[in-house]
């Protein structure tokens, strides 16, 4: 994952099942609009299963960072390394790749993106 690495990173674990999930969505799609151009890059990570209602969940909440699921569910082996049990998960990486935030939402998130791009 290291080649997708920006200045600040997050990975958002999501599905499109996930109504927490769908209703932050919009949230991070405006956070990350504004800010991939200084240096925010997002890698989401679906816990979905179904590839066709993952599909359509990215077009219809205008996700456009790189997205990745092994359509295993529960199974991803990318949530089991993270150690991930519910979602939303996100994780803010520094530009060495180190966790620096775990699960913040709306201003928050904006806010420690903010101060990680300074």
């Amino acid at each position: 994952m290291k080649q997708s690495l920006g200045r600040v990173t997050i990975i958002d674990f999501w599905a499109s099942w996930c109504g927490p999930c769908r209703e932050e969505n919009p949230n991070v799609v405006k956070i990350y609009n504004e800010l991939h151009s200084k240096g925010l890059n997002i890698i989401g990570v679906s816990l979905d299963d179904n590839v066709a209602k993952w599909k359509q969940a990215i077009a219809k909440d205008k996700i456009t960072w790189n997205q990745v699921s092994n359509l295993k569910g529960w199974q991803d082996p990318i949530a089991n390394l993270y150690h991930v049990d519910q979602i939303p998960t996100t994780f803010v990486l520094d530009a060495s790749g180190k966790i620096v935030a775990k699960d913040l939402r709306g201003d928050a998130l904006k806010l420690k993106v903010l101060e990680l791009l300074k």
